[in-house]
């Protein structure tokens, strides 16, 4: 086997000074990092990592290498890969095995190649390596301790898993933390989101109308950043308890078919399929801006859209332009992958640092706890210490309880 396969090991040194930048804001993994470098405690573990390879989560697969673990690492996105970070980890000994743009083929075959280090651990973000190993690798499931998954359709995806009595070891959502939720998801994608739409559009987004399909975390963060860069804001969603919070915090809510021909930009963060299709596209306006923040090309039908479609132009980078048969030109970002990854660099880092502390933690409770096969939500304990790191790195204090106080918030008795 090949120690790893990136596009270009000559662009290290550039990947390299973007690893190290990212590096000095990420103060929870700094403070992970000196806390266990010297106890190794990740000594004889094999990693097999399945994540968008760009500066933030290089530095999450250089620290578990730092402290004792093999690590074999593969893009979980064609468009996030980034081949000067892909080269800077293989020139730092992460087995890494992707390239920007690669085929759904060459995807899963860089999957499979990393699952043949036969990882004790796994970290995912959309569940492949997971559903790989369940359906295509089972000899592998009695070395495996555990896994932890970061995103919300992978999380999605592992509960069915459970709930069809599939799921052979145990994994953590981390997703489900509440730094992760609360945090990465609606401030993270609140304005990466809109980060990759004006790197990619150079258009304004004050004075037009933006649709949000769904509002849950990344919604919400979609959202509200829309609304503080001056945009009309409309919601649409399935759910009438988030319909109604969307309704209260001051946006537009109605079914995507009112919607459709009111949108300037439309923004999908559902995890769900073809959000966006035929019937919506047919009353779209002239010149409208779409794009997907969930973690599967899925949302958006393109199939649809070539149906429709006379002819696609590329006059920028990341936008496919589906010009339709009566003329109107609608217009797709980053192929209807991730727009925060697939057209920009992702979550700030400050957001990703928060996540992969996490993320090290998940992998080091499922390394030194033997658990039984389930899903299973990030220790409480572990959840509230990362964020107490964090304020601490930024010297903020917040008040502790008396005893007196913790005794009567114990008590049921006035």
């Amino acid at each position: 086997m090949e120690n790893f396969k990136v596009a270009d090991l000559g662009l290290a040194e550039h990947g390299w000074k973007k690893i190290v930048w990212a590096w000095q804001y990420m103060p929870s993994l700094q403070f992970l990092y000196n806390k266990y470098k010297d106890a190794q405690p990740f000594k004889g573990a094999t990693i097999a990592a399945c994540l968008h390879l760009e500066a933030k989560t290089a530095n999450l697969l250089l620290t578990l290498a730092h402290l004792g673990a093999t690590v074999a690492a593969c893009g979980s996105n064609p468009l996030s890969t980034q081949d000067d970070i892909c080269a800077a980890l293989a020139e730092k000994g992460v087995h890494v095995y992707s390239h920007r743009g690669m085929s759904t083929r060459e995807y899963f075959d860089y999957v499979r190649t990393v699952l043949g280090y036969k990882p004790n651990v796994i970290i995912d973000d959309g569940a492949d390596l997971v559903a790989t190993i369940h359906k295509e690798l089972p000899k592998l499931i009695p070395g495996i301790l555990g896994a932890s998954e970061e995103t919300t359709s992978g999380v999605k995806r592992l509960r069915a898993m459970r709930d069809e009595g599939v799921l052979k070891f145990p994994v953590i959502a981390v997703n489900d933390a509440l730094s992760k939720y609360l945090f990465d998801n609606r401030y993270g994608t609140g304005q990466s989101v809109w980060d990759g739409f004006i790197r990619t559009t150079n258009m304004v987004v004050a004075g037009k109308t933006v649709v949000v399909a769904g509002y849950g975390w990344c919604g919400r963060g979609c959202a509200m950043r829309a609304a503080g860069l001056g945009a009309r804001v409309i919601v649409t969603e399935v759910d009438p308890h988030r319909a109604c919070e969307a309704l209260m915090d001051g946006f537009q809510v109605m079914s995507m078919e009112e919607a459709a021909p009111l949108g300037d930009i439309f923004m999908t963060l559902t995890g769900n399929i073809h959000v966006l299709r035929k019937e919506h596209f047919m009353r779209m306006k002239n010149g409208v801006v779409l794009g997907n923040a969930g973690h599967f090309d899925v949302e958006i039908s393109k199939p649809d859209l070539s149906a429709l479609a006379d002819h696609m132009e590329q006059l920028r980078d990341n936008i496919d332009t589906y010009v339709m048969k009566d003329g109107r030109r609608i217009n797709l970002l980053g192929e209807g992958r991730l727009t925060n990854l697939a057209c920009a660099d992702g979550h700030p880092i400050e957001i990703m640092d928060l996540s992969f502390a996490l993320q090290l933690e998940a992998a080091l409770h499922i390394y030194t706890h033997k658990m039984e096969p389930g899903l299973y939500p990030v220790p409480i304990e572990t959840d509230r210490a990362v964020m107490e790191s964090k304020l601490a790195a930024i010297g903020v204090t917040i008040d502790q309880m008396t005893e007196e106080q913790v005794e009567y918030m114990k008590s049921w008795q006035e």
